[in-house]
């Protein structure tokens, strides 16, 4: 049986043109956005907003992402992967096109809200065109390196802004991410989507496409891990300066290397195993790395707990967006996908604003330990999951 299912993955080449062309277009499309993500509330300290509209101004891109997912994937079920390939990564352009533009924080943020359109259309289709491209035999494991793209622009991105921002101004960054978008719309377009969509031509209710059921436990497990995350990423400065570490940067850049270290190897055993060798192993590291993170008072401390947390996100995420494809139908993989980063967003937004609520009562040491309690309840509800499918 082994020795089929392993010349059966031979003959399914992953590492194909039109795999190839959308993971450096996802890795462009990540870089452009990456960018702006740490700039963007600088620039506008500068045109004279204070702290709340800086947090608006990130926050309403979040609202809006999340309120066209569903409206798209549905759209992009009934007709077509290539059209809203081009409309959504357009819509991005022209936003940040105009960024270099403003002179106000409103105009800021009703670009904010057409860029979010335009990101909430974009991800939505590039995670369905890249469920229809990844052969099923080797689902995790390209899933894994699919990943890697964007946590390349996640590393990288970011400090490219700020370091364009402090040497070059604000105009070559927008410049800079307009390239990048730009780039990744051409690469998008030389994608063969007409061989590997299936798209629904008949006369279904609109609003009956805007979710998928069967996309409901993997979206609600992948709710819990970007709620943690959101913890994580949103506060881990701030806890820097409340137990004495100053460079708490290095957890990031630890992160993003275990990140492109396990992906593929997580999606590899997903493939032989199956997803539960990932996702509970992955679920404890995530429990262990937030309880070694809220005890550390130093760097080597730091660094652990990126290891862990870094196992526990890197192949979590993958996994669930396998065993999403693997769960929803071809010809709903729109919604589905829709459904699955509608919740990735949700988590990370309400996660960012309960757990900064709980922080501000507990500090944020216990206010970690207690995010571990979001990693148990994934496990409980999964491992009910498990036993009610072999009952």
């Amino acid at each position: 049986m082994e020795a089929a299912l392993n010349e059966q993955k031979q003959k399914e080449k992953l590492w194909t043109k039109n795999f190839i062309l959308l993971f450096f277009s996802n890795l462009f499309l990540f870089f452009g956005f990456q960018m702006l993500l740490p700039t963007l509330p600088v620039y506008v300290n500068d045109l004279g907003g204070d702290d709340s509209a800086v947090g608006l101004v990130i926050g309403i891109f979040t609202i809006s992402a999340l309120f066209v997912r569903p409206f798209s994937g549905a759209a992009v079920d009934i007709f077509g992967r290539k059209l809203f390939l081009l409309l959504g990564l357009i819509i991005c352009i022209v936003a940040i096109a105009m960024y270099g533009f403003v002179t106000t924080v409103l105009f800021v943020l009703l670009l904010r809200i057409l860029h979010g359109i335009g990101w909430g259309v974009s991800t939505t289709t590039y995670g369905t065109v890249i469920s229809d491209i990844i052969p099923s035999s080797r689902r995790g494991e390209g899933m894994g390196y699919y990943g890697m793209s964007t946590t390349l622009a996640m590393a990288v991105a970011p400090v490219t802004g700020i370091w364009m921002i402090n040497h070059f101004g604000y105009n070559q960054l927008f410049i800079s991410s307009f390239i990048s978008t730009a780039i990744a719309l051409a690469l998008s377009q030389l994608i063969d989507v007409k061989k590997i969509s299936t798209e629904q031509k008949g006369t279904k209710n609109f609003t009956s496409l805007l979710y998928e059921k069967s996309a409901l436990l993997p979206s609600l497990l992948v709710f819990f891990m970007t709620f943690a995350y959101g913890g994580v990423v949103g506060f881990i400065t701030l806890f820097g300066k409340e137990v004495g570490i100053s460079n708490v940067g290095w957890f990031f850049s630890m992160n993003a290397l275990i990140l492109l270290l396990i992906r593929p190897i997580s999606g590899k055993i997903y493939d032989s195993k199956g997803h539960p060798w990932v996702l509970v192993p992955g679920a404890v590291f995530g429990v262990v790395g937030l309880a070694i993170l809220s005890y550390s008072t130093s760097l080597i401390g730091l660094t652990i707990a990126a290891v862990f947390f870094g196992i526990a996100f890197g192949s979590i995420q993958p996994a669930l967006q396998a065993l999403l494809i693997e769960r929803s139908p071809i010809e709903r993989r729109g919604a589905a996908n829709a459904t699955f980063f509608s919740a990735f967003d949700l988590g990370i937004g309400t996660g960012a604003m309960i757990l900064g609520a709980i922080a501000g009562m507990t500090g944020y040491a216990m206010m970690y330990r207690l995010t571990s309690i979001v990693f148990i309840l994934f496990l409980i509800i999964y491992c009910f999951y498990l036993l009610k499918k072999h009952i």
